[in-house]
């Protein structure tokens, strides 16, 4: 038998590894999506209640909405404007998390194995875990950034017919082709410094610590690679995450969700760290921690489900655990 009709053999996953693995953690990213997308919703609503930025602009910013919590607002949401309406922007949600997940869990693997050096087995030092999981975060999100504004802008719509407002797309596609016929290409990455530096600090959160949990755990504890171990490094991954990511992802999106003029320059702040200093200032520290239960909340059981989701279809699939 040739060497190529060896290749055509084999099985997929040891064919084209990278791109089965990619296609593996689309999948288990789109589940974990679809059943966690409503506190999703809620953490966004909640980030934008009370904006100091926009009370400054007076009446154009539309009538003052009280303040509420959590629970309130996912109920409100539900009365006020439907239940379909938690799922509000889910299908960019899933598009950004084909582009997003895929790539990062596809570059931490190959900067974990190839270019930082892990070897099968051994204990993996915490810097270099931080450095894949930093990096691989960056990457996917700036490559998926331009889905993230979508969900972001789609998600706030329902707001917008409440308080009175034109709704500003009809659909997932109308809503790029507006984004991109308003501010060109230039537009569709808006605030993706931001949404960069969020991704950076949550997979430093989710990855490393992921990684770094489960595999303390096989080398050091009596027990095995399953479902238990994934689920105890998925609950760490998902708080870690959550506290180095919120206030990254206040200002991103807010960021994406001001308005904008006719060169797609945003109105209300100048840059992130502008955006950053203006919320401290208007509304205290902790306002970069609005929408921290719901993240959390949120990222708790999306890791649970997406970790014990990738990890069975990788082991059905014949590829190895991660």
């Amino acid at each position: 038998m040739s060497s190529a009709e060896e290749e055509r053999s084999l099985p997929l996953p040891e064919r084209w590894p990278r791109a089965s693995k990619f296609a593996l953690s689309a999948c288990a990213a789109a589940v974990a999506e679809l059943v966690t997308f409503p506190l999703d919703l809620t953490k966004t609503r909640l980030q934008i209640q009370g904006e100091a930025a926009v009370r400054r602009g007076g009446a154009a910013a539309g009538p003052a909405v009280p303040y509420r919590g959590m629970l309130r607002t996912a109920a409100g949401i539900a009365q006020e404007e439907g239940v379909r309406k938690l799922w509000q922007g889910a299908t960019p949600a899933v598009y950004r998390h084909i582009v997003y997940t895929g790539v990062r869990m596809v570059t931490y693997e190959h900067l974990r194995d190839s270019v930082l050096g892990r070897a099968e087995g051994e204990s993996f030092p915490l810097w270099k875990a931080v450095v894949g999981g930093i990096s691989a975060g960056a990457i996917g999100q700036f490559f998926a950034s331009p889905t993230d504004l979508v969900k972001v802008q789609m998600q706030m719509e329902g707001k917008r017919k409440l308080e009175g407002k034109p709704l500003r797309f009809r659909g997932v596609h109308h809503a790029f082709l507006k984004i991109l016929s308003e501010g060109g290409v230039r537009g569709l990455w808006a605030g993706w410094v931001p949404n960069v530096q969020r991704a950076a600090l949550v997979n430093m959160g989710d990855l490393t610590t992921y990684d770094t949990v489960k595999h303390f755990l096989l080398l050091n504890t009596t027990l095995m690679d399953n479902s238990v171990t994934h689920s105890v490094s998925s609950a760490c991954s998902g708080l870690v995450a959550a506290v180095l990511g919120t206030p990254a992802d206040v200002v991103k999106t807010r960021i994406m969700n001001q308005p904008r003029d006719k060169q797609g320059r945003g109105l209300l702040y100048k840059s992130s760290m502008d955006c950053l200093i203006q919320t401290v200032q208007g509304e205290g520290f902790m306002s970069l921690y609005k929408g921290f239960l719901p993240t959390w909340m949120r990222m708790a059981p999306w890791s649970l489900v997406f970790w014990l989701t990738y990890e069975q279809i990788r082991r059905l699939c014949g590829v190895t655990s991660f």
